[in-house]
């Protein structure tokens, strides 16, 4: 359908059109680029396709998913207790095309394939530019299989089911589902970060179950057929399997007492809720919750890097499309050299965070057979949550900018993508426990910090900007003097190098482009407190074109 573009007092000129329909991973050379980098099989071709779907159809269901918040029905109309959260089908549509490509569930069936944990981050990645908030049940979903592993007798169904199986709002027992999610309950309100607080009991029944009575301040995704919880039992505080439906079809006694009225991510449900003698199985042994739930948790913190990051390369393209398109002061925004600077900056930005994500995700990868890659994955999640998700506020807030006024206007996805930038800083653990969390590795392993530093003289000589930053870093490591007071800082300076690393070892010549301006920018001082205040050398143009959309898309 042709639109008119008069009015009676106007006609609508130099304004952007809506961008097209466009194949997230063809249309994305830098991320083709980064993920090779860390894959050594041929990519399957699940990417091209997911791509491709993204782009043509999840992002209006992602509009559609946050526009119409889900809705807490604690009863039916009878009276009856049924705690039923709705949503609305575009929800549906989006965790349908997830799981149909593997976004939950491609590192688990391709196990035995180096790369997978990659190729999954890439699908995550794809996904969560189109809405954010789904990802929350399929990053639980994913991480909850190592815990669930532990379970010495729960049945087979449950993890055949996380990992082979399509998705399934049918409210039913587990076992008569095509396929099921994994929602996390840990958090309680005196707590918070610090579960060794938790109140919440466990009481061991005469079947081997456990009585769950207690509550929870935030239970994502109540909608998810079970949920691991931590809980105290006899032998100290221990995770739990806690289904939503039992296997006689009763629900279960999880009592959502309502939905959080969130700053955004409203395409999802978070809750609070009462245990009231639940049902739930032990995963794991009594004592050891906090030990079984660390492998969860450092994957969902991966996807806390891999959520932030693609938040930004959708930033990054609708700002470069805008500007692309509109003229002011005699020229297309694109080419004036502030804005020129301005968009420079982003692309540099978001291919960092992208590039230490995918480093990342192979270090998780290879964790398993490997120990120096396990140490790195066990500090770069840590280090990367930080610093990416910390940055991605400030990096929406300026591809917002270039849209001028229409960035702020909620006919377009920037004001949603603003409004989710903060979660991911906030999920699985605040600034402050990612740096503690540094500090305690390092003491706890010591071999850790030398994993580290072996990383990063892998790029030793490729930039001297490079070279004189990680010896820096070194002396800062050596002072042991107010080391948390410092953890921050040091954090950051830790999270920048390993981005240049990564980045000075990707062979392409566009890559090494971004990578030396990296260096120039973000490690010898050449740049200011704001995006957009790259040195004058900088190679604007080259940049942008490196981050803009492909014409293959």
């Amino acid at each position: 359908m042709k639109l008119s573009n008069k009015f009676h007092t106007h006609e609508v000129v130099n304004q952007p059109h809506e961008l097209l329909a466009y194949n997230l991973w063809l249309a994305d050379p830098l991320l083709q680029s980064l993920v090779k980098q860390h894959h050594y099989a041929p990519l399957p071709t699940l990417l091209d396709k997911f791509g491709q779907y993204t782009g043509e159809m999840q992002f209006e269901h992602g509009e559609l998913a946050n526009k119409n918040k889900p809705i807490l029905h604690a009863f039916d109309r009878y009276g009856r207790r049924t705690d039923n959260v709705e949503f609305h089908p575009s929800y549906h549509a989006l965790m349908g095309s997830a799981m149909e490509h593997q976004v939950h569930s491609y590192s688990w069936q391709n196990s035995s394939i180096p790369g997978a944990h990659v190729v999954r981050a890439t699908l995550l990645y794809i996904h969560s530019q189109a809405d954010a908030g789904t990802t929350c049940p399929l990053t639980m979903t994913h991480a909850a299989v190592p815990a669930i592993q532990y379970a010495k007798h729960l049945p087979d169904y449950w993890l055949d089911k996380i990992i082979n199986g399509s998705y399934d709002s049918r409210a039913l027992p587990a076992l008569e589902k095509n396929g099921i999610t994994v929602g996390m309950g840990m958090t309680e309100k005196q707590g918070g970060s610090d579960v060794r607080r938790n109140t919440t009991k466990a009481v061991k029944q005469a079947d081997g179950s456990y009585a769950i009575t207690g509550h929870k301040f935030f239970y994502s995704a109540p909608m998810c057929d079970a949920h691991l919880v931590l809980a105290q039992a006899k032998g100290g505080l221990s995770c739990f399997l806690l289904p939503r439906i039992l296997e006689n079809g009763e629900l279960n006694h999880v009592r959502i007492q309502r939905l959080k009225d969130k700053l955004g991510d409203w395409s999802n449900a978070s809750s609070e809720v009462e245990f009231q003698e639940a049902t739930a199985y032990l995963v794991g042994e009594e004592g050891r919750g906090v030990s079984v739930i660390i492998d969860m948790v450092s994957l969902t913190r991966l996807d806390c890097m891999i959520g932030s990051s693609a938040l930004m390369r959708q930033a990054l393209i609708q700002a470069i499309h805008h500007v692309s398109h509109r003229d002011a002061f005699g020229n297309t925004l694109i080419n004036q050299p502030l804005m020129q600077n301005v968009l420079a900056d982003l692309t540099i930005e978001s291919a960092a965070a992208t590039a230490l994500t995918m480093r990342v995700a192979k270090a998780v990868d290879e964790s398993r057979t490997n120990p120096q890659e396990a140490a790195l994955a066990r500090i770069c999640t840590a280090i990367g949550k930080y610093w990416i998700c910390k940055r991605t506020a400030t990096f929406v807030n300026e591809a917002q900018e270039c849209l001028g006024g229409i960035g702020y206007v909620e006919e377009n996805i920037m004001p949603r993508l603003y409004r989710q930038a903060p979660l991911n800083s906030i999920w699985e653990g605040s600034g402050n426990v990612q740096c503690l969390d540094v500090l305690r590795a390092m003491a706890k392993e010591p071999a850790t910090q030398k994993t580290l530093f072996s990383e990063l003289k892998s790029a030793k000589g490729k930039n001297s900007h490079f070279d004189e930053y990680v010896a820096q870093l070194s002396k800062g490591f050596s002072d042991t003097e107010a080391l948390e007071m410092r953890s921050r800082l040091l954090t950051e300076q830790t999270a920048l190098a390993l981005q240049a690393c990564v980045l000075l070892n990707n062979e392409e010549a566009e890559i090494r482009t971004i990578a030396n301006s990296f260096c120039e920018s973000r490690l010898a001082g050449r740049h200011g407190l704001a995006f957009g205040t790259l040195p004058a050398s900088a190679p604007c143009e080259e940049i942008i074109t490196a981050g803009a959309l492909s014409k293959r898309g």
